[in-house]
């Protein structure tokens, strides 16, 4: 089966080009100018830009949080990241404290095989250390899982500081990559309790018992045992001017450091929580939380400056029912925005549209740097003979709005109402496969992807 995308303009980091794309079985055959394929089902794409696909490396579907389930699993969740022009996910692949690595695989990968739409790998969670755990790092890189993540807060997950330290240097030994939410998880009980205990119970609690500060205090933490460690991480999620400034104080020591933000961080501000329906503002509970303008403002010229290297959207979806479970007190609001339909489309129109970023900035953000950091590229992430064929065959000139009523996401709102939106994914080609045409999806099978080294 062949495909050639004719009259397009072909982005990639370098730039972007007119250029014809050969689709030819799952991957690319060749991109050039003025291209004829006898054969090929020609399909015109004059005035469009065609991406690689994108690649959202921080996905939560079928994820147990507070006592209630995503409402995203596999199935829905990938439909809706196909609908936005992800054609690969990262999920994370989480054992119970106790449980071994290879067990807490096994559950993930019966909980995607069958049901995820578009191609996927996983994060191993480290929740526990002990010998075996050590050991299976390397079995899980050897299974073509060479990333994992560490937790600085919630009990149920994080580690000792002891452990910490132990498991960045073996995964350092390994060959692997870490992860890591940072928050401080002392300080922000003592605040927690604090709140609590003076009858302060509503979601306006939420980011103040959480500051920038105690963010940036731990990744100042977490940098300094890397930089012990020798060991390369990624600061997930980061959504501060602060803790933005303590990676660029350990990449001054030569550090690696990689920095991904999500959209959430990019455009939307602290003010929500004090919505005077508690509901309303329960939709924004996350972690870290949302912060202020100055905080965004600087996000949004790191990504300018190249300081941030990807941005994924750390879908967490939950209902209105569900979040309606902490109406009385913060604490109980299981906390996670939906994000995956719509991290292109938004980051084309805020930030490409509105002059912040240019269009090789969005290919690296999207798709080139994730492939590289995650240990997919060229496979993943690039148009170029050989690669997958995953193309994101984008309009830049149509416009819509974001709406929970327009959406595929298993949610019933959208932390993104409302918004504006110029430019729209039209298809998406998943392995060759046509995926999406017109917004609808098509039915796709996702495969697991086995994944390398960085290289970014």
């Amino acid at each position: 089966m062949k495909t050639l995308l004719k009259g397009g303009r072909v982005v990639s980091g370098a730039g972007v080009r007119p250029a014809d794309v050969l689709l030819e079985g799952e991957r690319i055959a060749a991109v050039g100018a003025e291209m004829t394929a006898p054969g090929a089902e020609a399909v015109d794409c004059t005035g469009k830009l065609l991406f690689p696909g994108f690649i959202d490396a921080h996905t939560h579907f079928d994820l147990e949080v507070c006592g209630t389930i995503t409402a995203d699993d596999f199935r829905t969740g990938s439909r809706a990241a196909l609908a936005g022009g992800t054609t690969t996910v990262v999920d994370f692949a989480a054992p119970d404290k106790g449980e071994s690595l290879h067990s807490g695989l096994r559950r993930w990968r019966e909980k995607a095989e069958g049901r995820c739409a578009c191609d996927y790998g996983f994060h191993m969670t480290v929740d526990d250390w002990n010998e075996g755990i050590s050991r299976e790092i390397g079995e899980m890189i050897d299974l073509g899982i060479p990333t994992f993540k560490l937790y600085m807060t919630y009990p149920a997950m994080m580690l000792p500081e002891g452990e910490m330290y132990r498991a960045l240097a073996r995964i350092k030994e390994a060959g692997g990559l870490a992860g890591v939410h940072c928050e401080n998880s002392a300080l922000i009980d003592v605040l927690t309790a604090d709140a609590k205990a003076a009858g302060r119970l509503s979601p306006a609690s939420h980011p103040r018992t959480r500051p920038a500060a105690l963010e940036a205090e731990a990744v100042g933490r977490l940098l300094r045992m890397a930089q012990v460690a020798g060991t390369p991480v990624v600061v997930v999620h980061l959504s501060s001017r602060e803790g933005l400034e303590e990676v660029r104080a350990a990449r001054r020591r030569g550090q690696r450091v990689y920095v991904e933000t999500c959209p959430h961080y990019l455009l939307l501000e602290d003010g929500v929580y004090d919505a005077p329906d508690c509901l309303e503002a329960a939709k924004y509970v996350c972690a870290p939380p949302l912060r202020g303008r100055e905080d965004r403002l600087a996000l949004w010229e790191a990504l300018q400056n190249g300081e941030i290297d990807t941005v994924a959207t750390d879908h967490c979806s939950f209902t209105l029912a569900q979040k309606r479970a902490g109406r009385y007190d913060f604490t109980r609001i299981p906390g996670g925005l939906p994000g995956v339909e719509h991290r292109g489309a938004l980051l084309y129109t805020c930030g490409v549209a509105e002059g912040r970023i240019r269009l090789e900035d969005m290919c690296r953000l999207l798709s080139e740097n994730p492939a590289k950091l995650y240990g997919c590229w060229p496979r993943k992430g690039a148009l170029t003979a050989g690669a997958d064929a995953d193309v994101v065959v984008f309009d830049p000139d149509r416009r819509g709005t974001v709406t929970a009523a327009g959406q595929l996401q298993n949610v019933d709102y959208t932390p993104y109402e409302g918004f504006p939106t110029r430019g729209r994914v039209e298809r998406v080609y998943l392995r060759g496969t046509l995926a999406v045409r017109d917004g609808a999806v098509l039915p796709t099978e996702g495969r697991f992807l086995r994944r390398g080294k960085c290289v970014l």
